[in-house]
């Protein structure tokens, strides 16, 4: 190992066979390890025979983490970074702690593997060539909608993380602003109860709500993307409203581009609130 050096580590999301050769060794050989909850470290690094000092790194002391992180590295010492399960600085504690450690002067050595998005994505039997992982929508259910009608038009396969309290909430949330689109639901990836389940977004919650074991664990929602003509369709519709709101009242140039367009007069609308407000 190269001292001193932070590795950020991947580790398994479920099954605790599914860590690498190098990720082992890293750990064995790692003066600390800074870990996102110190019991499920020790539960994992029991489990492959590895001894180590642990120290705490979540996303409520990252900061003052990170300063124990660079004293450590002070004094020439190796530090293994990991997360609870997955890579750690996706959807995860640790990119203010790599990029302090970066910005330090100090080598930053990523040692990947698992990660739930790929995991999902592989399995899944989706030809999509491009996708956008998201990660976790808000919480609040307008802030959740509004990022949302964010997304509307991309063209690209969408890949969310969420949590079994708000996953029936998030994925009614996609059916009222994508429409009739197709949904994968992953659940418990490598674990005993893994999921893995096709269907429209408009029978999702339906498929939750018929059992009730399908809540538990946790979520990867990989949705379709917008057709490629609704990209280029709103396109147009923004040109037409730029045009006509630099010379009418924004009723007026709604009004009008419904006429020219074809497009919904809901969509219009919106469309014309966010070119109104500089969007």
């Amino acid at each position: 190992m190269e001292r001193p050096s932070l590795y950020v580590v991947a580790t398994p999301i479920g099954n605790l066979a599914d860590i690498t050769l190098r990720a082992l060794d890293v750990l064995k050989r790692a003066d600390v390890i800074a870990a996102e909850d110190t019991r499920f470290a020790l539960r994992l690094l029991k489990h492959h025979g590895v001894n180590a000092r642990l120290i705490s790194l979540h996303e409520h002391n990252e900061r003052d983490a990170a300063q124990k992180l660079l004293t450590l590295l002070a004094q020439g010492k190796s530090v293994a970074l990991i997360s609870d399960a997955g890579t750690p600085a996706i959807s995860d504690p640790g990119a203010l702690a790599v990029a302090t450690v970066r910005n330090a002067g100090f080598t930053v050595v990523p040692v990947p593997g698992p990660n739930a998005a790929i995991c999902a994505l592989s399995a899944a039997g989706l030809a999509a060539p491009h996708f956008l992982f998201y990660g976790f929508l808000p919480q609040q259910g307008a802030s959740r909608k509004r990022e949302l009608e964010a997304l509307k038009t991309l063209p690209y396969l969408l890949v969310f993380y969420e949590a079994p309290h708000r996953v029936v909430a998030s994925v009614a949330a996609m059916n009222e602003v994508f429409g009739e689109r197709t949904i994968t639901i992953a659940r418990e990836l490598t674990k005993l109860f893994e999921t893995i389940h096709n269907c429209r977004l408009g029978e999702a919650v339906a498929w939750f709500e018929a059992d009730a074991n399908q809540l538990k664990g946790e979520f990867v929602l990989l949705v379709e993307g917008a057709p490629a003509a609704t990209a280029a369709d709103e396109g147009e519709s923004r040109r037409v409203l730029e045009v006509l709101l630099r010379e009418m009242s924004l009723k007026q140039a709604v009004k009008l581009a419904v006429d020219l367009t074809g497009a919904r007069k809901n969509d219009i609308y919106e469309l014309a609130l966010k070119i109104d407000k500089g969007a």
